[in-house]
């Protein structure tokens, strides 16, 4: 079932008695060449681009719960390449070139918006390190653009350009930047997937990993045992957890990450904003909203909710950047569990184990790594050689000390970064 638009017109005078289901709902079977856990962002479109780049279909997906119900259906949707580090560069700007195609290459709306993204700055020093920034995205192929006050200004007039502590000096944009619908970016490697006969096994948790002799032969399931060549653990705020079933201690932390909605207003937002000083990020989404987070909450926790503290936290930098929003009324908040690693960094590599392969670490960057994560993961277990937009992002450089990326300069405490 492909869309179109005359798909849509069609079905809107017939009832719409024609459409299908996106995908299968099957009962795993005893054995599969590839079984990845995760049912996320990360793991569909391991899963899509395992099919589709090569040409691998016995795989399954075990998600405990439903499809896309983690990370990938609670973040604030945003999607950009502007780091400035030499591997996270490389990577978020191949990533960044997936989602361009993303919605023709599913043949699904994903809502991709290019409305561009705006790093504030308010520092002679942090505006010198936006330069630097800016320097790389551009020598990486990517387009950044240093903005002075008075551009910005013209952008975004309504914000509080002369507010004592935190006075806005210029900003780094990047146009190709953006937003999409999480949701609907779960949904559609879902659907691409099922279309290439990969099994997307819902309510089915992994209760353990089986070794032997030094390698995986499958895992044990609430739905059973199950058998496998190859293994790949994508779970996010889970990862230390699941990595643990196979004996595996991860150096990441999981903490919880809010966001905010309000309730709908006229459009007043046209870009994705990033507040410099206070780590506080804004958009507006398509039904009128402001979608907004913060910090995250400073301790590890593995509850999917929030706290009131951190909260008010978010509501402060928001009032600082634009008093504007002031008497728009919080619809509701939400709280995802992230996968911090030591160096702000992802990992995407083998283990210890052979046919046992990982993905985590990802900190604030899943949302927009899904497509290039899932690429890039497909690629190192179909050929177990590392993909080269993600050749460093290796495990052993938490034991070694070599290939560190620290990104924000924070050293090696989780929840700084």
């Amino acid at each position: 079932m492909r869309f179109s638009g005359l798909r849509v017109l069609a079905e809107g005078l017939t009832g719409n008695r024609g459409w299908r289901p996106h995908w299968r709902d099957p009962a795993p079977k005893p054995e599969y060449d590839i079984v990845i856990i995760g049912g996320g962002g990360h793991g569909l479109a391991t899963a899509f681009y395992l099919a589709k780049e090569h040409g691998l279909t016995n795989i399954a997906v075990l998600e405990k719960g439903y499809l896309g119900g983690g990370n990938v259906g609670r973040n604030t949707t945003i999607v950009r390449a502007n780091y400035g580090l030499p591997g996270n560069s490389e990577f978020y700007s191949h990533s960044l070139k997936l989602w361009e195609g993303m919605e023709q290459e599913l043949n699904f709306n994903t809502m991709m918006s290019q409305r561009g993204i705006i790093n504030l700055c308010h520092s002679d020093g942090q505006r010198d390190a936006f330069a630097r920034r800016g320097n790389a995205m551009r020598n990486q192929g990517d387009d950044a653009e240093l903005l002075d006050r008075a551009q910005v200004r013209e952008m975004l007039p309504y914000l509080d350009y002369d507010n004592i502590r935190f006075p806005i000096y210029g900003g780094l944009l990047q146009r190709r930047g953006g937003t999409a619908r999480h949701d609907a970016v779960a949904w559609g490697y879902a659907r691409g997937a099922d279309q290439r006969g990969v099994d997307l096994i819902q309510n089915c948790e992994v209760t353990g990993i089986d070794l032997e002799g030094g390698r995986v032969t499958g895992v044990q399931t609430s739905r059973g045992a199950i058998r496998a060549k190859k293994v790949g653990i994508v779970v996010a705020g889970r990862s230390g957890q699941v990595a643990a079933l196979a004996g595996m201690r991860l150096p990441i932390e999981s903490h919880v990450l809010q966001a905010f909605v309000s309730e709908g207003l006229k459009p007043c937002i046209d870009n994705v904003i990033s507040f410099g000083m206070g780590h506080f990020y804004i958009s507006q989404s398509d039904k009128g909203g402001l979608v907004f987070g913060g910090d995250l909450d400073f301790y590890a926790s593995y509850a999917a909710r929030g706290n009131l503290p951190m909260a008010e936290h978010v509501m402060e930098a928001a009032m600082t950047l634009m008093p504007v929003i002031g008497k728009a009324r919080v619809l509701r908040s939400w709280g995802g569990i992230m996968d911090m690693s030591s160096d702000g960094s992802p990992i995407i590599d083998k283990t210890g184990v052979e046919g046992l392969y990982l993905n985590c670490g990802w900190c604030y960057g899943g949302f927009k790594a899904v497509p290039g994560s899932g690429f890039s993961f497909a690629h190192l277990i179909a050929q177990d050689r590392p993909h080269e937009p993600a050749a460093k992002f290796r495990l052993d450089r938490f034991t070694t000390g070599r290939g560190l990326m620290d990104e924000e300069g924070t050293g090696a405490q989780h929840n700084l970064h």
